[in-house]
């Protein structure tokens, strides 16, 4: 069983902000279960939190920042990418400025933090995200690309192509979360030499230094920029190594330390989804707003995913109620529970038990349900809408009037349950409803088709 986890006792940290360039302190301190991750200004009146989730987010220019009501906390991704790399699922950081600091550029000291001060198990279990389907984000402008499949455990596999003479294609993969504390977590983020004097310009990188970002070069330094750079990082001698960027302190962790850092980005943006996911994201030229672009798909299918389990539990009509309006009546009742219905859309539940007569002959040895009654249960589902239409339900039939272009994809068996999810296609007239079906079982489709069927008054 895996449990939540915020950390053991309250620490600090101080440094300067990436962007803003302002001297930041922090106070860490654990947080109750499900509290998720909490950031609170203490520099301000009222105190203020903001919830570090993909619905505050604000913006994401080589960064990502939160805002809610007007209150903002930027340059969260390698903090959060900390978080999830040692899976601490609740804590509260008090903040006097509105960025964290960027520290060395990486995760690391993030990650030293948290395991010398230790980390506490919680009673309550972690509420993971798996993906069932495939999901793909493509940016056809600059062929960006992300996609996660579904799988049985988290992974990363990340790469870049930048077409420069320094930083060309690189690509690495994270395989467990285990792996990110001592492959990934201390890759620095890094810019090129040409980005430099356009993000001054825009009030960004005030606290940027050889000391916490990898500058490339991909093209000829003038003398004339090289000064400039000098008097920017306040520094003397810089020096261009052997692979193509300033260095003035230290050499690449890695060489292929620029991907090791976007996947660090990655994990801390996808973070914001609120969960830890369960699946394999698959990355190609990732950045900060193609990363939370998707986390926002993978939230919006999550809610979703959640509102179909909320229906399941407190459907709108149970059996009792579809017998009062459907006139069909048990071994013909193939329906168990209505889960929401408006004048043009019903979606209905079946649960396909081992109980059920026909699996005595279909087949014996290999029970699967037959077409027919996945039919005549969608056909039920769709009774409801037409018979609703009508103040008195309970003194009407109804009948088959047309089947057509009825695909079966997968096979239903026993245990399964299907979602039946109708939709009219045309107004109803004369008590003829025509109607557009499809069944899922777990997210997969497993029958479509068009029904046409109508109401009459019993004489």
């Amino acid at each position: 069983m895996d449990y939540q986890h915020t950390i053991n006792s309250s620490f600090n940290i101080h440094g300067i902000g990436l962007h803003s360039g302002r001297e930041v302190n922090l106070i860490f301190k654990p947080a109750e279960e499900n509290s998720g991750i909490l950031f609170k200004r203490i520099d301000l009146i009222h105190k203020p939190i903001v919830k570090a989730q993909i619905d505050n987010l604000y913006k994401t220019e080589r960064n990502t920042s939160l805002e809610k009501n007007n209150i903002k906390i930027k340059t969260v991704e390698h903090l959060l990418a900390a978080c999830c790399g040692l899976k601490i699922d609740n804590l509260i950081i008090e903040i006097d400025s509105e960025e964290l600091p960027i520290l060395d550029g990486s995760s690391i000291e993030y990650i030293r933090k948290f395991e010398s001060i230790g980390l506490s198990k919680q009673k309550s279990i972690r509420n993971y995200f798996k993906v069932e389907d495939k999901v793909l984000l493509e940016d056809p402008k600059n062929g960006s690309k992300i996609e996660i499949i579904p799988s049985n455990k988290f992974s990363i596999d990340v790469s870049i192509d930048y077409e420069s003479k320094s930083l060309n294609k690189e690509r690495v993969e994270l395989n467990s979360l285990d792996e990110f504390k001592n492959r990934f977590a201390n890759a620095r983020t890094f810019c090129f030499f040409h980005e430099i004097k356009p993000l001054l310009s825009k009030g960004l990188i005030k606290g940027g230094s050889l000391k916490n970002a990898i500058v490339f070069l991909d093209d000829n330094v003038s003398k004339t920029d090289m000064l400039k750079l000098k008097k920017y990082f306040g520094i003397k001698n810089i020096t261009i190594s052997n692979k193509g960027y300033l260095n003035n302190i230290d050499v690449l962790y890695y060489d292929d330390e620029a991907c090791r850092h976007k996947l660090l980005d990655l994990i801390g943006d996808l973070y914001l989804l609120g969960r830890p996911l369960i699946g394999k994201v698959i990355a190609y030229k990732p950045g900060h707003y193609m990363n939370t672009k998707f986390t926002k798909i993978l939230h919006k299918k999550m809610n979703e995913n959640m509102d179909k389990k909320n229906s399941i539990d407190n459907p709108i009509m149970d059996i009792n109620k579809i017998m009062e309006i459907l006139p069909h009546r048990p071994p013909f009742l193939f329906i168990d529970k209505i889960l929401s219905i408006s004048k043009s859309k019903v979606v209905g539940l079946k649960n396909v038990t081992m109980n059920e007569q026909f699996f005595m002959g279909h087949f014996p040895k290999k029970p699967v349900l037959p077409g027919v009654i996945q039919i005549e249960a969608m056909a039920q589902v769709g009774g409801i809408l037409v018979l609703s239409s009508v103040p008195d339900p309970e003194n009407y039939l109804t009948y088959f009037m047309k089947i057509d272009k009825v695909k079966f994809k997968q096979l239903v068996v026993p245990g399964d349950t299907i979602i039946f999810n109708l939709e009219l296609i045309s107004p109803i007239r004369r008590g003829i409803c025509h109607m557009f079906g499809q069944g899922y079982v777990e997210d997969k489709l497993v029958i479509e088709g068009e029904l046409m069927a109508q109401i009459k008054k019993i004489n």
